[in-house]
């Protein structure tokens, strides 16, 4: 997701060190220390302006949740949305999806969500797609065995390529929706985005893919 800068934003983020994790590679393999549970922990690889990561944790409080974004001025934004709910489950890194190995170590993770990521349409940047294979081998990595990864998506191109990859890889499939919104689907959290592409009568897909 692409804002506009935002002023303030670094010093916005540095000053809640309880929700945004500064020096996350410090805290690879101790975010159950970081949260100061044994609950199970999803990970939102572009969180954008954190409605999903936020939702979610509201529904689910015996779940730990991290956001994960790139861009500092979108991270900003997440942030206002957890303080606003005082959700507590809650931890947003600012770092890139590519080097997820830096500050989890393996198994650490219990599912991770990729909700409408970049589709990179050109084949000239394939391997910067979030389903690339070299993306699911860092994310089998992180993630327990037979660990998975929930995919949504308003893009048909790579929703197609993402079930082709997931499926190459070696990957089950399950819950593989056309049209979500007129799915029955439960505990469906929708992201700005989703909103957004819904609310102008698009499609959103869906899929959870398994590692073996």
């Amino acid at each position: 997701m692409r804002v506009r800068k935002r002023k303030g934003a670094k010093e916005h983020l540095e000053n809640h060190p309880h929700y945004v994790i500064l020096n996350p590679e410090e805290a690879k393999g101790k975010w159950q220390e970081v949260f100061g549970n044994t609950n199970p922990i999803h990970v939102e690889v572009g969180s954008g302006k954190g409605g999903f990561i936020t939702g979610m944790a509201l529904r689910h409080p015996d779940i730990n949740y991290i956001g994960i974004d790139i861009q500092l001025s979108v991270l900003s934004y997440a942030l206002d949305k957890v303080l606003e709910s005082q959700a507590k489950n809650v931890k947003l890194l600012r770092v890139d999806g590519s080097s997820l190995r830096n500050y989890f170590e393996d198994g650490e993770i219990d599912l991770l969500y990729l909700n409408f990521s970049d589709p990179w349409p050109k084949t000239r940047h394939e391997k910067r797609r979030l389903t690339y294979k070299d993306f699911l081998d860092t994310y089998e990595k992180i993630l327990p065995e037979k660990g998975e990864i929930h995919f949504k998506t308003d893009n048909r191109g790579l929703f197609e390529y993402s079930l082709a990859s997931f499926s190459q890889y070696g990957m089950t499939l399950k819950e593989v929706c056309l049209d979500l919104h007129a799915s029955d689907l439960e505990d469906n959290v929708m992201t700005e985005y989703e909103e957004k592409f819904s609310s102008k009568g698009q499609v959103i897909y869906r899929v959870e893919a398994f590692f073996k």
